[in-house]
């Protein structure tokens, strides 16, 4: 095991700023603190022999274990989803970090962080159902299924502008594409940019949405507060499905 290597020539090339200034590269907890506190675990990382894809396999699991998290009653399931779902992020940093590192990019990595992104979501939001059931069953299950279900979509609908435009030879989109052509489209997207409400469908901000809920239900003694808190996710996850794919058709991504 040799020296760890400089901090600064460790984020030149693990942290490329094209990657980090991207809008859809990069969330944005990654830009605020986490890639700080990444960087430090990859410079140890770097010096054994694990692998990215361990270390994405790993991402996996913390996903889809917070989701699981959400059938703890009480407060504590929830602050253990939020923690679990830090790690996710964690995670998501570091395996490419140290791939970039140590030169180990592979197709198979790629499909994997992005199948662990569809199924930490997928859990969490299911996990939430089954949280405002309260006996696992029923209505509010079916709520949170459905949520998660247009969660997948959401994703889903975004990774198929890179498969339409493969199997048309194209390359990546860039940022410019994904303005939508039409303006009455585009103002629309700007609002609901400047509200950032969207936000609340990705895992990270969902965990945060249920454990200010799981607050509020340990204060009332109730499961109020989560049932209200799931149903607005639903509410915003299927305004977001018609939207989202609206706004794809109508700008020149798949150009």
């Amino acid at each position: 095991m040799g020296a760890a290597p400089v901090l600064e020539e460790l984020r030149e090339v693990c942290q490329p700023q094209a990657k980090l200034a991207s809008r859809n590269g990069e969330h944005w907890a990654g830009r605020l603190y986490m890639r700080r506190v990444s960087l430090r675990f990859t410079r140890q990382l770097v010096r054994t022999r694990i692998t990215p894809d361990q270390l994405t396999w790993t991402m996996v699991g913390c996903g889809v274990a917070a989701g699981a998290a959400l059938l703890i009653p009480g407060l504590a399931g929830a602050v253990l989803a939020v923690i679990l779902m830090q790690l996710f992020l964690l995670f998501d940093c570091v395996d490419g970090e140290v791939a970039r590192w140590k030169g180990q990019n592979s197709a198979s990595g790629i499909y994997v962080d992005r199948l662990g992104a569809y199924l930490a979501d997928a859990a969490l939001l299911a996990g939430a159902g089954f949280r405002a059931a309260e006996n696992g069953f029923g209505g509010w299950l079916s709520v949170g299924i459905a949520t998660a279900l247009g969660v997948v979509l959401l994703k889903a609908s975004t990774d198929l502008v890179d498969v339409a435009r493969a199997r048309r030879g194209l390359g990546v989109a860039d940022d410019e594409s994904t303005r939508p052509r039409s303006q009455g489209v585009a103002t629309v997207r700007r609002l609901a940019a400047a509200f950032k409400i969207h936000r609340v469908t990705n895992g990270i901000e969902a965990s945060l949405v249920l454990l200010v809920a799981a607050v509020a239900d340990a204060v009332t003694d109730g499961l109020e507060p989560t049932r209200w808190a799931l149903g607005a996710l639903a509410a915003i996850t299927w305004v977001m499905v018609p939207a989202h794919l609206l706004s794809i058709l109508s700008s020149s991504r798949l150009r």
